[in-house]
């Protein structure tokens, strides 16, 4: 467990590459459930996102070989879940559910700034409505920046586009869950 602690994220995928099998079990204790919370913004039923989870980690251990270690691991293991969660949500033919605020506001950046429990409900209803009604392309920037805390560069890695676009989107969707939740 101390090891866990010790090395980090590229050096565990680069002792996978190796052959240290053991290596990947760090790697899948330091995303499992950073994974699962990505997959609530995809994905309505838990045993489904817990499914696609386990896909991307075989996955990820499949392809680890094509892992550059010298880049950030994050973006890639992220890229791999962005494929299966919007892959599993065009094979449903239909938008999730509203998404968990719940996993939402148990984010460290989320502060309880509400007077009352009502308010705060409302607060949750409003936001969570509104980011069901975003586009996935906006919704997606959203998450990636202010749940998982992802940079520009990542972002741009994990969905293929330019880092400027990452800019453009996330300043529309700010702009389009403002009106959606009536903040204006």
């Amino acid at each position: 467990m101390s090891e866990t602690l010790i090395i980090t994220d590229e050096e565990a995928a680069e002792r996978v590459q190796m052959g240290e099998r053991e290596a990947f079990g760090i790697l899948v204790e330091r995303y499992l459930n950073k994974l699962i919370r990505y997959g609530k913004r995809f994905v309505a039923d838990r045993d489904d996102i817990e499914d696609l989870v386990q896909d991307v980690f075989i996955s990820a251990y499949q392809n680890i070989q094509s892992f550059d270690a010298k880049r950030k691991f994050s973006p890639w293991i992220y890229r791999i879940a962005h494929n299966a969660f919007v892959n599993a949500l065009a094979a449903s033919e239909r938008r999730p559910a509203l998404i968990s605020f719940d996993t939402l506001v148990s984010h460290p950046a989320y502060e309880d700034t509400t007077d009352s429990l009502r308010d705060q409900q409302e607060m949750k209803t409003m936001i969570d409505k509104g980011l069901s009604l975003l586009i996935p392309k906006y919704r997606e920037v959203l998450v990636l920046n202010y749940f998982e805390q992802l940079s520009y560069k990542d972002i741009a890695d994990v969905l293929k586009v330019p880092i400027g676009t990452v800019g453009i989107r996330l300043s529309r969707a700010k702009e389009e869950l403002k009106k959606h939740i009536n903040l204006q």
